[in-house]
């Protein structure tokens, strides 16, 4: 499907959720670079980096990581030339602090967030999928407080999109090829 440049989207969702594969899918769909800071901060803890040590121990508590960190990884991914003409941003921003430095990076290239899609899963099925996805920090206690803080810290963000008029919600809880569509219908490019 062409036709989706300029297109600035969020793609929020719990952990678990499936906002990976979902922004996999819509990346391949609309022909735009999906951005997940979450991968990126993976790889950098693979990779052994500086911003990988940095991290790791955050990420193993199950905590978000600083917000001037998180903005200096988005500032240079989305300066790419790639993300020039449009993104799926999955995993950042995590709270309302870092929507006003997203709102602020975009800002600097005369650009704002278009569209803020949020996936819609039950707790009990998100605590599931992650522990069926066997990553080394998916122990139980930890995907229990990484929900526990997407609650505390990520739905005032929910809440401050849903005001500026830009969140979409769509049910997470079906067949992937469903919730992929009702995206794409969500973002009006269907």
């Amino acid at each position: 499907m062409a036709g989706a440049n300029g297109l600035r989207a969020v793609l929020l969702g719990a952990p678990g959720s499936g906002k990976g594969t979902q922004a996999e899918r819509l990346s391949a769909a609309l022909g735009l670079p999906s951005i997940s800071t979450g991968e990126m901060l993976r790889q950098a803890v693979a990779d052994g980096s500086e911003l990988g040590a940095r991290v790791k121990s955050v990420m193993a508590a199950g905590e978000l990581v600083a917000d001037d960190l998180m903005a200096a990884v988005v500032r240079e991914r989305l300066a790419r030339p790639d993300a020039a003409a449009g993104f799926l941003l999955d995993g950042f921003p995590r709270t309302p602090a870092q929507a006003g430095t997203l709102d602020e990076i975009l800002a600097e290239a005369g650009k704002a967030v278009d569209a803020v899609l949020l996936l819609e899963v039950p707790e009990h099925v998100l605590v599931e999928r992650a522990l069926a996805r066997r990553r080394a920090d998916d122990r139980e206690e930890v995907v229990r407080e990484r929900l526990r803080v997407y609650r505390q810290k990520t739905e005032p963000l929910v809440e401050l999109y849903e005001r500026r008029g830009l969140l979409r919600r769509v049910d997470g809880h079906r067949a992937i090829e469903q919730i992929t569509a009702s995206l794409i219908a969500a973002l009006g490019r269907s």
